[in-house]
């Protein structure tokens, strides 16, 4: 059919590609999302293309919920944060049916506290535990405006363009008729009414993203012919793919999106009510395989079920979902951490193959304990390729009674960490070998010596390359001193040519120093400068992390730092050394959660001279010490401020904390309520935003000038 440009046609051209889109998106539904198509794939193209020539044709007439608009848009510099309404909590997982009846007598126990009362078995609805990338969608009058990932539970990153290129992912809601039929399929027509006039305003599903079996298969061998790397699993892949900065990538990689949370309230009484709105809303939802149980062997026969179907599925799952169906029941007994009390993801035993030990090898730790590692030939394992796995200790390769050269059973405990489960004794032919931990360290040939447990050993070289390394790649980690760029091969480099021998020496870099380094250009030695130098700048409690103290993680750290401060100001490393050498050993172990170990070795490291010479280095870099924000005075009171692009003569840290001491507030997205908006140099596309919506902007100059 031919179309010319007259204006008088064009209300008839408008007619077609209303009717072309409806029919496309009918096509596309049915066979993406209900596995049904009822026309061939030849006759979609052609529909496809008519859409495509005439909107080519009559660009001004193109509609933004058009099937065409999937390909993707543009490609874009960076994904912007986005601040969840309402937070993206995580479930608390179990792994066995003992602990899913004790989760279940206290969630009678909790209803029966709270007077919402129980009479018999607790009415939950089952669901698969898509192992995915769980997403957040956004509807605004039934348009798809918005999707961002889970990020850290409160934020997100904006992942829109992306997430239109996925054909479940419907552009536009269905419409009324659509929505009837699909209700009266399920016999819930008694939603309608509600469900419609829900789709007036905001519409916020929440699922997961996916990518089947098939997918994924197709995807790595494609990188293997090109010699590129392949993906470890499915959910590393959809991750990745959802995270190209080209739209088109994305488009190419065939994800599917899985609707099973409804945010929006359109009257659901219940958790399967929700189930049919987002079917009768376009959304794939697998409802078919869901099912309404009644108490502890109702769950514990659609969990068996479904474990047997696990693996012909087509598709990734790691356990099944399990919620109180009623609601108001499920909102009453509330939230606890990070997720809800009335639901669990009831977990799938780890799955377990049988490859070969072809080496065992030591890997020297940053405290200097000597790791050994089995070194397997590659397997597949619940959807991960795994080639190596930690024995721990001498101790664990004594109980497994492990060799060189032994057939193992393997299994990925919770899904994800490969573990030697047993040795298979039986499939040994005799030129197994034994490993034995020598009396040297492999990596530089110091004296191993035992812990007082007598099952670690450790080199006592505290130079030792191995241990420096593991050390360095410890200090710099995003919970530590968070320095952007340095992985562990640069960090190896900068170890080999001597530009770095302790922590101490990163603060000494230059530009020159890294320009002279293999495969470093101006702008990444720039980059990781910048990056150290902004680091110097660091919270106490990320500070005493950082020193990579034997058995202080992340919260005994926090322990350490709240009681320093009780001591005294602490602004820079000599000052809150000082305070620690003011505590006896005593005076450690009576912290909170603290054992005599624990308290030893923390005394005995702020009591060495190795530990002196490094707080005075690291003073002498410079090293400033944050600790919680002081209110000096209530200037900036109720300010709402936003940065963007590089300050010169402060970091990002230091002008948010000048904020802040002034009663201010520090934001991280545009919004209609930001005073001012903070510009360095190189600002993203939060200046633009900014400028739409009237904010005022300040210079650097401008904002010392305020905070003064």
């Amino acid at each position: 059919m031919a179309y010319n440009m007259k204006k008088e046609d064009n209300v008839e051209i408008k007619k077609r590609m209303e009717k072309l889109k409806e029919e496309i998106n009918y096509h596309n539904h049915l066979y993406h999302v209900l596995d049904n198509p009822i026309i061939s794939d030849e006759a979609y193209d052609d529909l496809f293309k008519e859409l495509r020539r005439l909107e080519n044709e009559n660009p001004e007439l193109v509609l933004d919920d058009s099937p065409t608009q999937r390909t993707g848009g543009k490609v874009l510099d960076s994904f912007k944060k986005v601040k969840h309404q309402i937070k993206m909590l995580s479930l608390f997982d179990l792994k066995t049916k003992d602990e899913f009846k004790d989760w279940d007598t206290r969630v009678k126990k909790l209803m029966i506290e709270k007077k919402i009362g129980v009479s018999g078995d607790v009415e939950y609805y089952c669901e698969y535990k898509y192992d995915g990338l769980s997403m957040a969608l956004i509807y605004e009058d039934s348009k798809f405006v918005l999707g961002a990932t889970r990020g850290d539970g409160e934020n997100g990153e904006d992942v829109t363009e992306n997430l239109k290129t996925i054909r479940t992912i419907p552009l536009k809601l269905f419409n009324e008729k659509q929505i009837k039929e699909s209700l009266k399929k399920n016999n819930a027509e008694y939603l309608f009414d509600n469900v419609i006039k829900g789709l007036k305003g905001r519409v916020e599903i929440r699922g997961e993203v996916i990518i089947d079996e098939k997918e994924f298969n197709r995807i790595n061998k494609e990188q293997e012919k090109k010699g590129l790397m392949v993906y470890a699993n499915p959910r590393n892949l959809a991750a990745g793919s959802i995270r190209q900065l080209d739209p088109s990538i994305t488009h190419s990689r065939n994800l599917t999106f899985i609707s099973h949370t409804l945010i929006t309230d359109f009257g659901q009484k219940k958790h399967s009510d929700a189930h049919f709105i987002l079917e009768a809303l376009g959304f794939k939802t697998y409802n078919e395989n869901n099912k309404v149980c009644y108490g502890n062997n109702d769950v514990f026969e659609f969990y068996d079920n479904v474990a047997k179907k696990r693996e012909k599925l087509g598709f990734e799952i790691d356990g099944i979902v399990v919620q109180v169906d009623d609601i108001s029941v499920f909102d009453k007994l509330g939230f606890i951490g990070k997720g809800p009390r009335a639901a669990t993801a009831f977990k799938f035993p780890p799955v377990e193959g049988v490859t070969k030990v072809l080496d065992i090898k030591l890997q020297v730790g940053r405290t200097g304990v000597l790791t050994p590692v089995a070194f397997l030939e590659p397997i597949r394992i619940g959807g991960a390729i795994v080639s190596r796995s930690t024995l721990h200790n001498k101790e664990e390769i004594k109980r497994l009674d492990v060799k060189i050269g032994d057939s193992v059973i393997i299994t990925r405990s919770g899904d994800v960490i490969p573990k030697v489960l047993k040795v298979l004794t039986s499939m040994r032919t005799g030129k197994e070998k034994d490993f034995e931990i020598p009396d040297k360290c492999p990596m530089c040939d110091g004296k191993v010596v035992e812990d007082d447990s007598g099952i670690l050993v450790r080199c006592e070289n505290k130079k030792c390359p191995g241990r420096n390394e593991g050390y360095l790649n410890h200090f710099v980690s995003r919970q530590a001193f968070d320095i952007k760029g340095l992985g562990d091969k640069i960090l190896k480099k900068l170890v080999d040519e001597c530009l770095v021998t302790d922590v101490s020496d990163l603060f000494d870099l230059k530009e020159g120093d890294l320009k002279v380094l293999e495969r470093f250009g101006e702008k990444s030695s720039q980059n990781i400068i910048s990056s150290i130098e902004k680091s110097k700048n660091i919270h106490i409690n990320k500070f005493l992390f950082a020193l990579g103290i034997p058995n202080i993680g992340k919260e005994s750290a926090e322990v350490i730092g709240k009681k320093l401060l009780e001591l005294g100001d602490v602004k820079k490393p000599n000052d809150l050394i000082k305070l620690a050498k003011k505590m006896s050993k005593q005076d450690f172990d009576d912290l909170p959660d603290f054992g005599d170990k624990m308290a030893e070795e923390v005394f005995e490291y702020f009591n060495t001279e190795h530990t002196d010479k490094l707080f005075e280095k690291l003073n002498i870099a410079g090293i400033k010490i944050l600790t919680d924000t002081k209110i000096i005075n209530q200037k900036l009171k109720d300010l709402k401020f936003l940065f963007t692009g590089e300050l010169e003569s402060m970091s990002r840290i230091q002008a948010q904390e000048r904020v802040k001491e002034r009663g201010g507030i520090v934001k991280e997205v545009v919004t209609k309520d930001l005073k001012y908006i903070v510009v360095g140099s190189d600002p993203g596309s939060k200046l633009e935003k900014a400028k739409k919506l009237g904010i005022k902007t300040l210079d650097e100059e401008k904002f010392k000038k305020l905070v003064e």
